[in-house]
């Protein structure tokens, strides 16, 4: 199995976002008006794309938002894979919190990755959400280091 995880362009989303996380909408509904802004991701396994997400900056916060794993490949770890890969260019990028609007009954998977749930909590389309964020320790004052 040959596995890569790259940049790719929003359209190159669209298809997984719709099929993973809005099947009964068109594929119009899970486009961002800001798409073209943000920087996307995709966990290629073979030849075939399994799993996407878009990350949103704004100064040094930032958003993640339509993460998707193909159905019949969750629980095998690709989420989590595409999730680290984004939290490590995240910190290399020097933003300090990372943030997503998470499904209410995936709040432990984002839990596992070091997130935290806020008291935000909103319902769209039936759904209920829970706001979830993970700061990350970017200035370099801030790190402890340890020589022995």
């Amino acid at each position: 199995m040959k596995m890569e995880i790259k940049e790719i362009k929003a359209q190159e989303t669209y298809s997984l976002r719709q099929q993973v996380m809005w099947p009964d909408k068109p594929l119009e509904f899970v486009m961002l008006n800001n798409d073209e802004e943000g920087v996307h991701f995709g966990l290629w396994k073979d030849s075939n794309i399994i799993s996407v997400v878009s990350l949103f900056r704004n100064g040094n916060v930032a958003q993640f938002r339509k993460f998707a794993t193909k159905t019949s490949e969750q629980g095998n770890g690709f989420g989590t894979l595409l999730l680290e890969y984004v939290m490590t260019f995240v910190s290399n990028e020097k933003i300090e919190k990372l943030w997503c609007n998470a499904r209410a009954d995936k709040t432990s998977f984002y839990e596992r990755l070091g997130m935290t749930q806020t008291p935000k909590t909103f319902m769209k389309e039936g759904i209920d959400y829970i706001l979830m964020e993970k700061t990350f320790a970017n200035n370099d004052s801030q790190r402890e280091t340890t020589f022995r």
